[in-house]
């Protein structure tokens, strides 16, 4: 992870920072502050490879930004709390999934859709699209939160202390997702039965069989001690898991023009080593599993069962600017 950080911030942004100089050879820009909000720990790829290499990067730079990362949720919990806390100007920018985003700006939601995307290629043709452009335009103008991006945060599965092959399995569990429509609604579209738990409280629910499921990916299941209280992991990959970074237009338009290029720019540079953390964390915990049998891995599901199902579902219940951008996503994969 440290040699990935590394390679992160090799000297690609040597010209912004002679540009942002004065003829002194010192910066021409303003120190400035941002606070930087997630729900993950230190040690999560988006973190660790994510945040602190925007972090190191900006001060190399001399770009004047002082990125302050708040991690674990210490500036309240994940979800809509702390997107209308960035909309109202209380954080500078946050990582959210686009169905918490949805609660202000409700057409994201559809990105969340279970089987939209089929992985993380499909997600970040989707975000350099003229697609995502104009989706994040809207956004801006009816919300003031800006999106400078997406990370990819993992293909999520399901965990149980059975396996789930089919929608079928899914019958008489209860299983936790977060408790937003469109996250809810992906319950509906695989034929489980949706038990709503704040993302801080799964594990005592899990130990304490208030449910009897979740759906993470894996570096988040073995991040948040899931796999204490969970037998199976089912390699469903009903759901290409990322985050938008979104951030308060006030706090962009504080920034110069050189700025606003290198916070974007940080957070661009560190899209790819996120995604490569977080799927070299991801295989060596499935060989480990596969190794101790701490955890039995489920490699069998029927995906094509439960895309299939889900598919049908959405093109009947989706309407509007939402089923429009459901039905852009998948034309991009075809």
């Amino acid at each position: 992870m440290a040699a990935l950080i590394l390679a992160g911030c090799g000297g690609d942004d040597s010209g912004d920072a002679t540009e942002a100089a004065g003829e002194d050879g010192t910066s021409g820009n303003e120190p400035v502050e941002l606070v930087f909000s997630d729900s993950y720990s230190p040690e999560h790829a988006h973190n660790a490879c994510g945040a602190d290499l925007m972090k190191e990067e900006l001060a190399s730079n001399d770009s004047g930004i002082d990125l302050q990362i708040f991690p674990s949720s210490q500036l309240g919990p994940d979800g809509p709390e702390r997107v209308s806390s960035v909309a109202a100007g209380d954080i500078d920018i946050d990582i959210q999934g686009s169905s918490a985003i949805s609660s202000l700006y409700e057409p994201i939601g559809a990105l969340d859709a279970a089987y939209v995307f089929d992985g993380p290629d499909h997600l970040f043709e989707f975000a350099d699209s003229p697609a995502f452009d104009d989706m994040a335009a809207d956004m801006l103008e009816k919300t003031g939160i800006r999106a400078l991006g997406v990370w990819f945060f993992g293909m999520r599965h399901f965990t149980a202390n059975q396996p789930i092959r089919t929608p079928d399995d899914l019958e008489g569990l209860r299983m936790r997702y977060p408790d937003s429509p469109q996250f809810l609604q992906n319950a509906e579209a695989v034929g489980a039965n949706a038990t709503p738990v704040a993302f801080e409280e799964v594990y005592l629910a899990l130990q304490q069989g208030v449910i009897d499921g979740q759906e993470n990916p894996i570096p988040t299941i073995v991040d948040m001690s899931f796999s204490e209280v969970q037998s199976h992991v089912s390699l469903s990959g009903h759901q290409t898991g990322f985050v938008v970074a979104i951030m308060s237009e006030d706090a962009w338009q504080s920034l110069s023009p050189e700025q606003q290029e290198a916070l974007q720019a940080s957070f661009d540079a560190a899209r790819d080593t996120t995604r490569q953390c977080l799927e070299d964390t991801e295989q060596e915990i499935l060989d480990g599993w596969n190794e101790t049998g701490e955890v039995t891995v489920v490699d069998d599901v029927d995906r094509e069962a439960f895309s299939a199902k889900a598919e049908a579902y959405f093109a009947e219940n989706l309407q509007g600017d939402k089923l429009a951008l459901y039905q852009q996503i998948r034309e991009l994969a075809q």
